[in-house]
């Protein structure tokens, strides 16, 4: 890693769809030498894709909570099946294993807080490795990188 691979990175996290021209001269390289840079940085993982970041009011999602998931035990495959059956649920955008009071940190997001209630029961409430859920509610993102 350069300053020049630093400053590429950067700038692809603002916009990931800028043109190889346009972040070039961004960065003071010519064209090639950008590419050239950008493919070795996506060659060696370090870019790991490109992503459309949506609007989640407008696709009607009002509701967004994390979700803290305790298990009944902590074994391997306690844990792959509830990786398995949360991989299904379409309503959990990020799902990760964490140290602390919990196993599993969830972002939820559903239409509402009757969508939520539903997975809550049927989903969540569902997964036999499950012994608690705690869900705190997002009221604001004053920041998130993320967008």
């Amino acid at each position: 890693m350069d300053r020049y691979n630093e400053i590429i990175l950067q700038a692809l996290l603002v916009d990931g769809r800028i043109s190889n021209v346009d972040l070039a001269e961004k960065i003071g390289l010519s064209p090639s030498a950008c590419l050239r840079r950008v493919q070795e940085l996506e060659s060696k993982g370090l870019i790991k894709g490109y992503r459309a970041v949506l609007d989640s009011a407008l696709l009607g999602v009002e509701f967004i909570a994390y979700v803290g998931v305790g298990l009944r035990d902590h074994s391997m495959e306690s844990q792959s099946a509830f990786e398995a059956a949360i991989e299904r649920a379409l309503e959990v955008k990020e799902c990760h294993n964490v140290t602390g009071t919990f196993e599993y940190l969830l972002r939820v997001e559903t239409r509402n807080l009757q969508a939520y209630k539903a997975f809550h029961a049927d989903v969540l409430g569902a997964i036999p490795q499950v012994s608690n859920i705690t869900t705190h509610v997002v009221m604001e993102s004053t920041k998130d990188d993320r967008a």
